[in-house]
């Protein structure tokens, strides 16, 4: 009498990795889409795309550059010389305007044939190029309490705070952070030069 076992029936190779690969994918999947989701709401709820009108800015933003602004920085952190806010045209607040802060509140400000005196200390501003200067004067005059004096880099082709005047806190709503087009431009925006105390 012979006792002949039958081994069980196998499955193709193959096939018995399908189910894994299956909970796999659905397991990517969900992360992406979770990912994703949250990359939205980032997105939505702290940043803003804008797009730049004009060349008030230049060289550090072109005309009809696309540029992320962070909505909320401003809520956690006092806004600082050197920046370059979003605000609501004080003069029509149905219109924004992009210009970087100059002045503090409280400080005096003064140009002197396009050169830049903060209590009457000259201040160097890297970011303006020699070519983008112009020869007017301004000032003196003392920044009232929360508000903020804003120039365009490009001097002579900025509608700014030497037209109409400060820019009160409240009108400011982001700060520019980002620029993501056009791709030769792309890149942070916070760590460009900022306004400093000229070494004479």
């Amino acid at each position: 009498m012979f006792d002949i076992s039958h081994p069980e029936p196998t499955s193709p190779s193959g096939n018995a990795s399908l189910p894994h690969l299956r909970r796999e994918l659905r397991s990517w999947t969900r992360d992406l889409a979770v990912a994703l989701g949250l990359a939205l709401v980032i997105i939505i709820f702290l940043y803003q795309p804008v797009k730049v009108e004009g060349t008030s800015m230049a060289p550090l933003l072109s005309d009809q550059e696309r540029i992320f602004i962070n909505k909320f920085v401003y809520r956690f952190e006092p806004i600082e010389r050197g920046d370059v806010i979003v605000f609501w045209y004080p003069l029509d607040p149905a219109k924004s305007f992009i210009k970087r802060v100059i002045a503090l509140p409280g400080e005096t400000i003064e140009i002197r044939a396009g050169h830049l005196y903060i209590d009457n200390r000259e201040w160097a501003e890297p970011y303006v190029p020699s070519a983008y200067l112009d020869g007017m004067s301004y000032g003196p005059r003392v920044v009232p309490p929360d508000e903020f004096f804003v120039m365009g880099d490009h001097r002579d082709s900025s509608n700014d705070s030497r037209i109409f005047g400060p820019v009160a806190r409240q009108y400011i709503y982001g700060k520019a952070v980002f620029a993501y087009w056009p791709v030769n431009h792309f890149g942070s925006l916070t760590s460009s030069s900022t306004v400093n105390a000229a070494s004479k």
